[in-house]
């Protein structure tokens, strides 16, 4: 195994996506990673809602002036819509004499796609950029079209028409929380406990169905404890990021709203931050998440005794007594998650410390890394100073 070529390997990532999970799981697999799936919101079309349709009629009936198109998806989505209830055409027609003023360049590529131009677009890609450039036109009885992405934008919506615009509100598709949030609930445990190393957000509703499936189970700030210290929260854009970074966690985004520079950006940032090298009996011992890289292999090990591992990597060369050992395996920490609810999980003791560790050394299949040291402890076999972050 090369880290160089697969340079996730040995982490688990979680993926909360629900529109093109495959294609962020299967960039994240290729470079190693272990995926685990736990979609937060599913995606609601709205072609036969009477908001859409009375709002693509709004469009219709009168002259546009500006069209913002937040997202290319959604744009073409409207337009299937307005074509299933005979308005495509027209809808065409008045969009055609208005600025448009496209996002990114995913809705550039499908309002030139429908045969029309844009006037403007942002290099941030952000909404904020849009909404600074509409306010330095005089927008005194204009009528504004806003194709929503997913949620509402009252705060961009209401300072139009504070400047004296009409304001449409195109709300082509809306996101709900998943039906069944099992897979949620494990991911949030599984964070909470330590067992993944990072998490995907490509959309704001993804993070706010999240903390409120942790909320649910008495788990939300023990998520954001494990997102601000030890799990990686990976965004797609600062949009999807607020909400994590107004409650202080850290985020690792993309310069690119784009899947490939999120998992680009993740490549770069998940080794830096949870890799660990440690020197130890004449060889190199690399700590990656669920496994470790030892004479050139990467070696599974369970979360048990990566807990073990990491506990004693804490302090290389020092002993750390059973008892202490004790507290940081899995289970004696967070609450567990059932299908009917929350259960205490059992407290270890000293025999599970006695069977992780066990367990580690057959894992590492090399002896002479773990120490016991006789009525005290355990120990790696290392120089104390000999340590450092990978990447």
């Amino acid at each position: 195994m090369s880290t160089d070529s697969e340079p996730l390997a040995g982490f688990a990532v979680g993926v909360t996506a629900a529109r093109r999970h495959e294609e962020l799981a299967t960039l994240l697999e290729r470079r190693g990673a272990r995926v685990v799936h736990a979609p937060a919101i599913r995606l609601i079309p709205l072609s036969d809602d009477a908001r859409l349709l009375e709002a693509t009629g709004d469009c219709v009936k009168a002259p546009v002036d500006y069209a913002v198109v937040t997202t290319g998806i959604g744009f073409r989505a409207w337009l299937e819509a307005a074509d299933g209830w005979g308005m495509r055409d027209a809808l065409i027609e008045r969009l055609a004499p208005a600025a448009i003023l496209a996002r990114g360049p995913k809705a550039r590529g499908a309002i030139r796609s429908a045969g029309l131009q844009e006037s403007w677009s942002p290099e941030s890609e952000s909404c904020a950029e849009v909404l600074k450039y509409l306010l330095r036109e005089d927008l005194v009885g204009k009528r504004v079209a806003v194709q929503l992405y997913g949620e509402e934008l009252p705060e961009f919506s209401a300072a139009l028409r504070a400047a004296g615009a009409e304001v449409i509100e195109i709300p082509v598709y809306r996101w709900s929380r998943i039906d069944d949030p099992t897979p949620l609930r494990r991911l949030v445990g599984q964070a909470v406990a330590g067992t993944v190393d990072a998490i995907t957000f490509t959309s704001a509703p993804a993070v706010s169905a999240t903390l409120a499936v942790a909320a649910e189970d008495g788990l939300e700030e023990p998520l954001l404890e494990a997102l601000r210290a030890d799990v990686v929260a990976a965004c797609v854009g600062p949009v999807t990021a607020q909400q994590l970074t107004e409650r202080g966690v850290p985020t690792v985004q993309p310069e690119r709203a784009r899947i490939g520079a999120l998992v680009r950006a993740l490549v770069t940032d998940l080794p830096r931050r949870r890799a660990r090298l440690i020197h130890v009996r004449g060889c190199t011992l690399e700590l990656r998440g669920h496994a470790v890289v030892l004479d050139g292999q990467l070696r599974p090990i369970a979360p048990a005794p990566m807990a073990i591992l990491r506990a004693l990597a804490r302090r290389p060369g020092h002993v750390v007594s059973r008892a202490e050992l004790s507290g940081v395996l899995p289970g004696r920490l967070v609450m567990g998650v059932s299908g009917n609810g929350r259960e205490a999980r059992p407290q270890a003791d000293e025999h599970a410390v006695e069977m992780a560790v066990a367990r580690l050394r057959r894992g590492l299949g090399r002896s002479g890394i773990v120490e016991t040291v006789v009525k005290r402890g355990y120990r790696l076999a290392c120089d104390p100073v000999r340590v450092e972050m990978s990447g």
